[in-house]
């Protein structure tokens, strides 16, 4: 089973549901906190010193709540602990969990004015409830807990990061461990949540009920492709047409071309403008030409029977040529049965010229990408990530990439329909969507080139194998290649030196 991940009011309506089951409140956040102290302690025994100080900081909900019991059971093990609190806010839960820590023999600090250093600082100033902009003064808070020395721990998730967008509040709690209670929660692995949330570990305290409803999931990390049988050639695995290449941007269909290769591709096509011929084959003499310039309506019906899948968009360029290009290959390439990635200058023109997409279509944009295909300002992508991708596919139909930290892959699944369960035809199953969350790449990656690198890398695997790999299972070889590249370092990873990294990850 996938790692699920969730909206909090998800999350909050199953703990509705157990309370209404006579499942005691008072008693989960006691279980919670239990369960904290429990992980806590595994990893500061690691260190073998009882004498570590903690400070426990806590606001005004429930969260703080578990700060509380999470302070007393420490105490109970032999840690120096304090707690740090705001005034009380009108929580019946957390008034009691308060009156437990006082009666442990807690001191409680009000504010947030340390009076020594830390070995540990825990958060549990705000849960997942958490969706305005933070104060002044609470931002100042968050600011001064962050820049003190010591280990971070967060409680279910950092204080000032939205659950759900991953957005910072403007600021937030910067944990090197999350514990995140009853279940993953979207925010803490997309957009600024990979920043904040550190090492995330959750903490399943009830029973899931038939009501919860994952929003996603976690993309496995573990990706085995199928082994080539020995009597192969190169017509077995795929001939890839990579389109694209204005006159004065010849790269990006070198990389993308190049990482059809590495990945596993037979034969790779790159139509582009002929001036970059020769820079093609000296550096991959293997790759075949065509002339953009020269192919008619004809000529390119002809060659799309010739391959397996088309990578279209990379390097095409904005001006008039372009949109020349675009329009003359557009409506053959989505008329085709071909597997198809859209990247780059081609979802620039598909905005401008919008149109559904076919089945096995592939759209890879980055966010200011996923913004003029929806009309709107890349930072309302950015502050809904999992809205943003669900807009585009429902506009555009496709599968579609939401490129960038914690990558979202929308993919169309089919499953059986629950009232003929014994149908087995494709044709009679129903279609639904499926997000997932990548978690793997690095901040290195954040270079020119790379997405061409990953729609080469998306052409290719889907070349060879159509539907056996799905497209968040190629993501995630991408993002397992740029950390292999990165191993050395993030700062200076170039995207014309993943080839090898990307030869190494589809081989393991």
């Amino acid at each position: 089973m996938h790692s699920q991940v969730y909206h909090s009011r998800d999350i909050r309506a199953w703990e509705q549901r157990w309370f209404a089951q006579q499942n005691s409140a008072y008693g989960l956040m006691q279980q919670a906190a239990w369960a904290i102290t429990q992980r806590m302690m595994a990893k500061l025994d690691i260190q073998n010193n009882k004498d570590l100080k903690i400070a426990v900081c806590c606001g005004q909900g429930n969260n703080a709540g578990d700060g509380y019991l999470l302070a007393k059971y420490l105490t109970q093990h032999g840690y120096d602990v304090e707690i740090y609190a705001a005034e009380l806010g009108a929580s019946a839960l957390l008034m009691q969990a308060k009156h437990e820590a006082q009666q442990a023999g807690l001191t409680i600090h009000t504010g947030f004015d340390f009076l020594r250093s830390y070995d540990v600082y825990v958060d549990a100033l705000f849960g997942i409830g958490l969706n305005r902009t933070l104060s002044d003064e609470w931002q100042a808070i968050i600011q001064n807990i962050n820049v003190q020395s010591g280990l971070k721990i967060a409680i279910d998730i950092p204080s000032g990061l939205d659950a759900n967008t991953g957005q910072t509040l403007p600021i937030a709690f910067k944990a090197d461990y999350t514990l995140t209670i009853l279940g993953l929660k979207i925010g803490l692995f997309t957009a600024q949540g990979k920043e904040y949330a550190g090492k995330i570990e959750i903490l399943s305290l009830i029973p899931q009920d038939a009501a919860l409803k994952a929003l996603a999931q976690l993309s496995p990390t573990n990706i085995e492709l199928p082994k080539r049988q020995a009597f192969g050639h190169k017509g077995s695995y795929g001939h890839v047409l990579i389109v694209g290449g204005h006159a004065e941007m010849g790269g990006a269909v070198i990389l993308a071309a190049e990482a059809a290769f590495h990945a596993g591709a037979g034969k790779v096509t790159v139509a582009c403008h002929a001036k970059h011929h020769s820079a093609i084959l000296s550096r991959a003499p293997n790759i075949m030409l065509r002339d953009i310039d020269a192919l008619s309506s004809s000529d390119i019906d002809v060659l799309l029977e010739q391959v397996d899948a088309v990578s279209f968009g990379m390097g095409l360029g904005r001006d008039a040529w372009a949109e020349q290009m675009y329009l003359k290959w557009f409506d053959q390439i989505n008329s085709s049965n071909l597997e198809v990635v859209l990247d780059a200058d081609a979802l620039w023109f598909l905005a401008l010229n919008p149109s559904m997409l076919k089945l096995k279509t592939y759209a890879t944009p980055h966010p200011g990408e996923a913004a003029k295909l929806l009309g709107i300002r890349t930072q309302d992508i950015e502050l809904d990530r999992v809205a943003a991708i669900q807009r585009l596919k429902q506009h555009y139909a496709g599968e579609w990439v939401l490129k960038g930290a914690g990558s979202l892959i929308l993919e169309e699944i089919l499953i059986k329909d629950k009232l003929l369960p014994n149908i087995q035809s494709e044709k009679e199953m129903l279609p639904q969507n499926q997000l997932w969350v990548c978690t793997l790449g690095n901040a290195g990656m954040a270079t020119g080139g790379m997405g061409d690198v990953l729609s080469g890398m998306i052409a290719s695997l889907k070349a060879q194998f159509q539907a056996q790999i799905q497209l968040h299972q190629i993501v995630t070889l991408h993002g397992l290649a740029g950390d292999e590249l990165a191993k050395g370092g993030m700062r200076g990873v170039q995207a014309q030196h993943m080839s090898e990294a990307i030869y190494q990850v589809v081989n393991r």
